[in-house]
């Protein structure tokens, strides 16, 4: 990820995400996961845009959120040795709104934060009057309608200090819709409705990446009764993720597979009929000249060599 860069970036984004893989047998560590409803392993994930940051096997009977403290101080010292003076933002859903998580971030200078927030009675009180203007514009256009609200606001126990709250106040045709992230990013920096819309909303692009990963390269793979045995299966799905990543950036940056995604790249480029010959002196592999897609294989053959 470091080497991808040609000049030290001003901001990384971390994306943190927990996703479920079903089990349908005995393995170690297996229990049964209420909101997914089914037996799984709960493994969690860090993602920065396509890049694959970090990955720790867990079962499914803990906190979404346990562990990611140390996966988050770990990627920070590693991105630091490299830029000194980056900015590390850490982004997730409101299961890693956990006051020791956000705690262990705002003791580290450079080191950033932005998670949803769960709502309640407090939160959309706070919001009232944004929401009622909401309502009302909804009324006179039939479109919805939405007003933003940046306060301070803290927790009755669970919270160890006061902190930066932005409340959406949204009407639709189904009713109003609320909703709120915390954050430790300054006011002056990171205007509230930039930071919601913009910026919080673009964490829904690591939900896609977790699909490939687990859907196209066999990550939800954990059929080994030890629970080691299914972590090592799901670090070769990851490793097989980063040379995904890195076969789009190095061979076919500015082709039409550019972006295209790993279950495209293994049927278009990757998965070819050949002709395997094995001399005595070298193994010769011949392609179909009717292969479609062979001017995209030279590029990238080529660019792979060059690198």
């Amino acid at each position: 990820f470091i080497e991808s860069f040609e000049h030290a970036p001003g901001v990384v984004v971390i994306d943190l995400d927990p996703s479920d893989v079903e089990l349908h047998g005995n393995q170690e560590q297996r229990f049964y996961q209420g909101y997914y409803r089914h037996y799984c392993y709960l493994p969690l994930y860090a993602y920065c845009d396509e890049h694959p940051l970090g990955f720790r096997l867990r079962p499914s009977d803990i906190d979404g959120a346990k562990g990611a403290d140390a996966m988050v101080l770990d990627t920070f010292r590693q991105l630091r040795a490299a830029w000194p003076e980056v900015r590390v933002v850490v982004r997730g859903d409101s299961g890693f709104c956990r006051d020791w998580l956000m705690r262990a971030c705002e003791a580290i200078p450079g080191l950033d934060y932005v998670f949803g927030l769960a709502r309640n009675e407090r939160l959309t009180g706070a919001i009232a009057k944004q929401m009622e203007q909401a309502r009302r514009e909804y009324l006179r256009s039939g479109e919805p309608a939405r007003r933003y609200r940046d306060f301070s606001y803290r927790t009755l126990d669970s919270w160890s200090r006061r902190r930066r709250v932005i409340g959406k106040a949204e009407y639709l045709a189904k009713g109003a819709n609320p909703r709120f992230i915390v954050t430790s990013l300054p006011a002056c920096e990171y205007e509230k409705r930039y930071l919601y819309e913009e910026f919080y909303c673009a964490r829904g692009e690591m939900e896609n990446r977790i699909k490939e990963q687990q859907l196209d390269l066999f990550g939800d793979r954990a059929s080994s009764h030890t629970f080691r045995g299914n972590e090592v299966r799901l670090w070769l799905s990851m490793a097989a993720q980063l040379l995904i990543v890195g076969l789009r950036r190095l061979a076919l940056k500015g082709t039409e597979l550019a972006k295209a995604q790993a279950s495209t790249l293994r049927l278009r480029l990757l998965k070819i009929g050949a002709l395997v010959t094995v001399s005595v002196r070298r193994v010769y592999v011949r392609l179909s000249s009717a292969f479609p897609h062979r001017h995209l294989f030279r590029i990238a053959l080529k660019r792979l060599r060059a690198s």
